[in-house]
């Protein structure tokens, strides 16, 4: 089975539709978004629409949780970086708000189940970091809190894939990266494609494939838009760099 994962869009439109267009080739048996759909650009409602419209299975992020506990002032901003939350209209309000926090799948293979969760920033919270220099015992601890034998997540916006030994058994943890606000150096969209087969187990942890896709966007039509609005121009700057 191939399973296309990402995140982190961040109303970016143009890199979310260089995304679509860069799965047509891999034709993913599964596609899963996990979170953060809104905020630092602005187009939230027509990557929501676009979303919606191919029925992708979505987390809440950190980001779109947000939109539920704000302000009048940060509802109404006119600038400032919350001018991306006045720009979300009622009706994608309302779905952000129904979106959940982890989707767990599990897989009945000839070797024994799998377990994969998925979640926007940890299993604990939406709003944590598991950055890749975790020290070990303590990602192994979260994965055994969660229940978990594969996790996958973004948040941080920095891709990357680590496998951890637990006794007699591998955990692996692997972060989509962004698609629409990369922060490691690379301003091309990125996500990941999950290769699960037959063969695939917990004691070898070559059983299972991960493949990080990098895709060209129009960075500069999508900086450009950024710095037309009464957003912070730093958030431009932050695309034509990636960080």
């Amino acid at each position: 089975m191939k399973i296309a994962l990402f995140s982190d869009i961040h109303a970016n439109l143009p890199a979310l539709h260089s995304f679509f267009n860069s799965i047509d080739t891999p034709k993913p048996d599964a596609i899963y978004c996990l979170g953060d759909l809104v905020g630092y650009h602005i187009w939230p409602n027509q990557v929501i629409a676009a979303i919606r419209r191919r029925g992708i299975a979505t987390l809440a992020g950190n980001h779109d949780a947000k939109v539920a506990r704000l302000s009048e002032a940060e509802r109404t901003a006119t600038s400032g970086k919350n001018y991306a939350y006045s720009l979300i209209g009622p009706d994608e309000r309302t779905y952000l708000a129904s979106l959940p926090a982890q989707f767990r799948i599990e897989f009945q293979l000839p070797q024994g189940p799998l377990t994969l969760l998925l979640v926007h920033g940890s299993p604990a919270s939406n709003d944590e970091y598991l950055l890749q220099d975790k020290p070990e015992a303590d990602f192994l601890n979260v994965f055994q809190k969660a229940n978990a034998d594969i996790l996958c997540f973004g948040h941080s916006h920095k891709p990357y894939y680590r496998t951890l030994k637990d006794g007699d058994r591998y955990r692996h943890a692997i972060n989509t990266g962004s698609i629409g606000k990369p922060k490691d150096g690379n301003p091309q969209g990125g996500y990941v494609l999950l290769h699960i087969n037959a063969d695939s187990n917990t004691t070898n942890p070559d059983s299972l494939r991960v493949e990080f896709i990098r895709f060209d966007y129009d960075v500069e039509l999508s900086a450009s838009a950024l710095e037309g609005s009464p957003l912070p121009a730093e958030f431009a700057d932050m695309l034509r760099k990636a960080y």
